[in-house]
């Protein structure tokens, strides 16, 4: 009978381990912020469970970005964040920009920043329009989650420092967007720190594989109830199918009586 007692008692300790083991596992997973290229990232969450409002260091007593990933609307309520990624793109990026004012939509336009650099007069228009800028990295680099700090921070802060040289005017880049939504704690402090939301997205259109206007102006109609911020592309090749999905899309939402607006910055994700 005592040996009995003593291997139950040591089949239910290992049991323990392991649930332990199997906890610590899912949390590495998601904490190391791996995520196939295109994924929906409105469904990653931040190690400590919160979605979106961890402070980052060093910022107490000045306005503090939070290091979560953000998808809320800084309007609240039913509004809907418009963001463009991949660009500025000389052939797209204007129609994607008349667009937007056809009807009165201000967007988030996360730039690559040698692409910035190469077109300074796009990156200006965008700024003198009201939208907002957005830091994709220098290279658009999909494996940046499995590269050292040193890596990502060269990439997220060189790509930072040319969109706002290309801007101009004092214009400040207020987001950071992973590749393919590959964030890592190390990515989101190092953007936190430098005064960039991580920007996450909700509605991922598919427009980058390019499947037909009328699918992808249906991907936002099936998924806006995700989440509010959609993912559209200006860069990367032919958006001839973005422009016109798009131009659907922001009709589609004015008949819905939902407004647009910017992904939050410092207020709490709710």
């Amino acid at each position: 009978m005592q040996i009995k007692g003593i291997r139950a008692r040591a089949a239910v300790a290992a049991s323990a381990v392991a649930v332990a083991a199997t906890v610590w596992g899912v949390t590495a997973l998601v904490e190391s912020g791996h995520a196939p290229p295109r994924e929906n990232v409105a469904r990653e969450r931040d190690a400590a469970g919160s979605g979106g409002d961890n402070q980052a260091p060093g910022q107490q007593g000045q306005q503090q970005i939070p290091q979560g990933i953000a998808h809320d609307s800084e309007s609240g309520g039913n509004a809907v964040n418009i963001t463009i990624d991949d660009g500025p793109d000389p052939r797209w990026t204007p129609k994607v920009l008349d667009v937007l004012a056809k009807h009165d939509v201000k967007a988030t336009f996360c730039m690559i920043g040698p692409q910035a650099k190469a077109h300074p007069d796009l990156v200006k228009k965008v700024v003198a329009a009201g939208h907002r800028l957005c830091d994709h990295t220098m290279d658009h680099d999909t494996t940046m989650a499995t590269k050292p700090v040193a890596y990502q921070e060269q990439q997220i802060l060189d790509a930072k420092r040319l969109i706002e040289e290309a801007a101009g005017g004092g214009a400040k880049v207020e987001y950071y967007r992973a590749p393919g939504g590959a964030f890592t704690p190390d990515s989101r402090r190092i953007a936190a720190a430098n005064g960039m939301r991580p920007l996450g997205w909700n509605v991922d259109t598919k427009d980058f594989g390019k499947p037909g206007v009328a699918a992808i102006v249906d991907a936002v109609k099936k998924e806006i109830g995700n989440g509010p911020t959609v993912l559209f592309h200006d860069g990367g090749g032919n958006r001839a199918q973005s422009v016109d999905a798009l131009d659907q899309v922001l009709a589609w939402l004015k008949e819905q009586g939902r407004p647009t607006g910017f992904p939050v910055r410092t207020a709490p994700s709710s």
